[in-house]
Order: C-alpha cells, then sequence, then structure tokens
C-alpha cells in the first residue's frame, strides 16, 4: 500500500479560520482578553491564539466551553460559514467583513454604530464612508 507525503506544514482550514474568527470576535466585544480565556479553559494565551487564527483546530468539547464561557450557543461560531462548495462575491464580503471586526478597530466601530440610536444619522454615516471609499451598496 502507498502513501502519499504530504509536503510543507498542514494549513488551516476555511471552516476553522471562520470559527476561530468568531471566537476572536466575540471575545473582543465582550472585552476579555485570550488569557482570561485560556485560563477559563485551562490552556494558555498561545493556544488560543492559535484557535483564533485557525492554526489548532477547537475540538467539540472545547468549543463548547468557549461557548458556554463567552455565553453563546456553538452555532454561534459557525454563523455565515455557509455549507456549499462555491465562493461567490458574497462569501468574499462575509471574509472582508470577518476580517474587519476581529480587529479593535472594527470593535470600536460596531461598538460607537450600534450605539446611534437615529437611523438616519447611521444611513448618512454609510454613506459617508461608502463616498471616502470609493464603493456604493445599492441594498
Amino acid at each position: 500500500m502507498k502513501v502519499a507525503a504530504v509536503a510543507g506544514p498542514k494549513e488551516p482550514q476555511p471552516i476553522d479560520r471562520h470559527v476561530g474568527a468568531r471566537i476572536r470576535h466575540k471575545r473582543m466585544m465582550l472585552g476579555i482578553s485570550q488569557e482570561a480565556l485560556g485560563d477559563a479553559l485551562g490552556v494558555t494565551f498561545q493556544q488560543v491564539q492559535k484557535y483564533e487564527k485557525g492554526m489548532n483546530r477547537v475540538g467539540a468539547s472545547r468549543l463548547q466551553a468557549i461557548a458556554n464561557f463567552l455565553e453563546v450557543p456553538v452555532s454561534y461560531f459557525f454563523d455565515g460559514a455557509g455549507g456549499g462548495s462555491s465562493r461567490g462575491s458574497s462569501s468574499a464580503a462575509k471574509d472582508q467583513v470577518l476580517d474587519l471586526i476581529a480587529t479593535r478597530e472594527g470593535i470600536r466601530l460596531t461598538r460607537a454604530f450600534a450605539g446611534i440610536k437615529d437611523a438616519r444619522v447611521r444611513a448618512k454615516i454609510v454613506s459617508m464612508i461608502e463616498a471616502l471609499a470609493g464603493t456604493s451598496d445599492d441594498d
């Protein structure tokens, strides 16, 4: 029986990166450090970093523990992951959104924007940002 050799380090799978990004986003939204999450899980903050980058897969029991600590259902980590094999512009746009909200600036922007109660003001801010970015969304 011939076994194929795997060249180079194993690359993270898209679903592992997605789950990791969702863990990072929720943790940052709650203002929880990687160290605090690691302590709650009994792992180092470096291990939490690896989970968040998708470099290490999160096992089922560990994902349940993370969900319990962050007070979300396990399904939260898979929201927006899609199940199809086609990767269109919609999926690319979701990746951009996840990349943004996984940053400190994205978290700050999300919190500040959510604090604006007037829908007209929010719409004007979106229009201004689209104008600055040179994009337009005709939703």
